[in-house]
């Protein structure tokens, strides 16, 4: 089961996003779709009464989770999802990514044409019309396979310079935590000093992450646009990775909750749909900060 699933925050589109993406990506499906209760939602919740709150879904096999909500938070490039493509599996790879760098950048923004660079035979960086960021790039042949989806964290704005800090932190929290690479600026970039982390790859419960400092000035931070939602075995699980995580007091809420680099996590039970079943168990959860399950029934 994938521990860490990234969930994306949409201001009334998720359906709307899920459907293009299980449209347009290979070995795509929805996975289950969670409602809103009818009844007894507070103030700010009400326009959704019975209607789509998270929808769990899968593209290229890795799992993503959808929330349908409003405008309070939006998309940033400070995470993002490198997708790799490999022409020993796929004589016409570039052809395949050219046909989904099409349907993403459609009403898009390119960030990084999808072109060869110094880094890469054929790489593409593209915002599509929902905000969210992919990164395409040629795998090594050589290397043999590898992960479908990568989550990419960019280090910039308040979280500049602090990616080395980040995959020490992340790769000791989790008990198979590794880091398996890490190339270095060889000279100042940007803000990224000389030895800044350029590119680094990290294993997390046999997921890869992509850890970098930016070379650009970025606007923006990490923020609940997108969050990793960590799924937990038991309240022992929950208690020690909120313990571990929480770092910023005012921002923890019904399982969320904010760590010292500034990224969101929702610390929650693997099961946490069948706690939700009824207005009365949403409604508590609600109220918490850390997840007690013993309060949801």
């Amino acid at each position: 089961m994938q521990k860490i699933v990234p969930s994306i925050w949409f201001d009334h589109t998720a359906a709307e996003a899920v459907a293009f993406y299980t449209e347009h990506f290979p070995d795509s499906r929805v996975l289950h779709e969670q409602r809103y209760p009818s009844t007894g939602l507070p103030d700010f919740q009400r326009e959704f009464a019975g209607e789509v709150l998270a929808i769990d879904f899968e593209l290229r096999g890795f799992r993503f989770s959808a929330i349908n909500a409003g405008p309070e938070f939006e998309v940033n490039q400070s995470i993002s999802f490198t997708l790799p493509f490999d022409e020993a599996a796929d004589p016409d790879a570039r052809t395949t990514m050219q046909t989904l760098w099409t349907a993403l950048a459609e009403g898009g923004q390119v960030m990084m044409p999808l072109a060869e660079y110094p880094f890469n035979p054929y790489y593409g960086w593209v915002r599509d019309r929902f905000g969210v960021g992919w990164q395409f790039i040629l795998s090594d042949p050589q290397a043999g396979p590898g992960p479908a989806v990568l989550t990419s964290l960019l280090f910039g704005a308040q979280a500049q310079n602090r990616a080395d800090e980040a995959l020490a932190f992340y790769s000791s929290l989790f008990p198979d935590g590794r880091i398996t690479m890490v190339a270095r600026y060889p000279q100042p970039s940007g803000p990224a000093p000389e030895g800044a982390v350029m590119y680094s790859t990290m294993m997390v419960f046999d997921q890869s992450f992509t850890l970098m400092d930016s070379a650009v000035e970025q606007p923006d931070t990490f923020s609940p646009g997108v969050s990793l939602m960590l799924l937990c075995a038991d309240q022992a699980d929950i208690d020690h990775y909120w313990t571990a995580l929480s770092a910023v007091p005012e921002a923890e809420q019904c399982g969320w909750c904010v760590d010292r680099f500034g990224v969101s996590w929702q610390v929650v039970p693997a099961d946490l749909n069948e706690y939700l079943l009824t207005p009365e168990s949403y409604g508590a959860m609600l109220q918490m900060k850390k997840i007690e399950l013993s309060g949801l029934g």
